[in-house]
């Protein structure tokens, strides 16, 4: 069975992922400041602000941790690859 076999697709055809999915490291890092900014922005209670700061609180944590698992899981990926290049060089000198 091909990869491209796998692949959930909907209706109109293209494969739902979620928004976060593409972003990268950087993006990724983008929004842990941007989430870390919207939490200042709610503690500092500046205009815009909800009038319980719970839910305030509760929207940056989630883009935060967002963020977060975006990051880890691109350092990981970079982490594989550089080990999986290693182990393939040193197959190579071995031969």
């Amino acid at each position: 069975m091909a990869d491209k076999d796998v692949e959930g697709t909907d209706e109109r055809g293209y494969v739902s992922a979620p928004w976060w999915a593409d972003l990268g490291t950087w993006g990724a890092v983008a929004l842990i400041v941007f989430g870390g900014l919207a939490a200042a922005w709610v503690f500092l209670r500046l205009p815009g602000t909800p009038e319980e700061p719970a839910s305030g609180y509760y929207g940056a944590s989630k883009v935060i941790a967002i963020g977060l698992v975006t990051v880890g899981c691109a350092l990981l990926g970079r982490r594989r690859t550089r080990a999986a290049a290693i182990e393939e060089t040193n197959e190579r000198e071995r031969a």
